[in-house]
């Protein structure tokens, strides 16, 4: 037999290794009680949904799926637990836009958010609401950037921290309107929303969830919501985009990721189970009294949004000289 027909013989061989483990990994998925890594506090949007899908998952794939908060640092905490955990998928991850926003933000990262994990589906978008206090005399976007210019450096806004998908929609929307506003940072958005409602700030891109009963008491004026189409939880707010900046989109994200050289079969039963509980009733009631709403997309969709975002946010952060806390 030729080096040459034994060397495809080998490669042929391998790869029906390769296939047979993958099938094999499959087969026995999921052997033990799966951990879910959130890498953020107990009660925000991101621990709502892994609490809401967690037992739908179990249910369907006959193991405990057992949530775990881990955070700190931006979610760079609980995201290396899971980067450098076995690649078995009974370790997983849910992240936010963090996860294509760190890299800009942090000088050195823990692990690589790209190619230290695998992307399984994303999850759901979360609107944020451009939201004044009542003392601003501005009741539409285009007089909001009207009076900005007529006032540089005056207004304030307020943000649940440095980095923050909150933070990141105002400073896109003051580069986008060529504005000068002052960004105030919190740490948490309690303290954020507390400050506008007492006018110590100006104005805030705010959760829907927080901003919402505040809007409908009339102690907060909505100018706009900040995704590219209107959210079903304030179906009467405009887009920004369609109020008046043209073009402008900020659609907080959430996402399931597993860590890298997790077996195709693995990832394939993961999103699987999670676009089927995403598509029940419960689910998405659930997830509609925080202003999330469902998506559920494939690995590559989810891959190419990342480096879309990735792209899109550092080079926001470099224009901007956005810092970590």
């Amino acid at each position: 037999m030729s080096h040459l027909i034994r060397r495809a013989f080998f490669h042929v061989f391998l790869a029906g290794l390769v296939l047979a483990n993958g099938s094999a990994a499959a087969q026995t998925y999921p052997s033990k009680p799966i951990r879910w890594i959130i890498p953020f506090p107990p009660g925000g949007a991101m621990d709502v949904m892994a609490r809401a899908l967690a037992p739908k998952m179990a249910e369907s794939l006959g193991q405990p799926v057992i949530t775990e908060n881990r955070p700190g640092a931006g979610g760079n905490i609980g995201s290396e637990v899971v980067a450098k955990a076995p690649p078995d998928g009974h370790t997983i991850l849910i992240v936010s836009v963090g996860q294509a926003v760190n890299p800009s933000l942090y000088p050195k990262m823990p692990f690589d958010p790209i190619k230290d994990f695998e992307p399984v589906s994303l999850v759901a978008v979360v609107p944020n609401v451009l939201v004044l206090h009542p003392s601003v005399k501005a009741n539409t976007v285009p007089e909001l950037i009207a009076l900005a210019k007529a006032q540089p450096g005056k207004l304030t806004y307020a943000s649940a921290g440095n980095g923050t998908s909150i933070h990141l929609a105002g400073e896109l929307f003051a580069s986008m309107a060529g504005i000068d506003i002052v960004h105030v940072p919190y740490k948490g958005s309690g303290p954020a929303v507390t400050d506008l409602l007492g006018g110590q700030v100006n104005l805030m891109f705010d959760s829907i969830t927080s901003a919402k009963p505040h809007i409908q008491a009339g102690k907060l004026r909505a100018l706009g919501v900040t995704s590219a189409r209107r959210s079903q939880a304030l179906p009467n707010v405009p887009t920004i985009a369609e109020a008046g900046l043209k073009g402008y989109d900020v659609s907080p994200w959430f996402a399931v990721f597993v860590p890298a050289k997790t077996p195709k079969p693995v990832i394939d039963r993961l999103h699987a189970e999670i676009t089927k509980a995403l598509k029940m009733p419960d689910i998405q009631e659930r997830f509609a009294t925080i202003g999330a709403e469902p998506i559920g997309s494939t690995p590559e969709q989810l891959a190419a949004h990342l480096k879309r975002e990735t792209d899109r946010w550092s080079a926001i952060i470099r224009e901007r000289n956005i810092k970590a806390d």
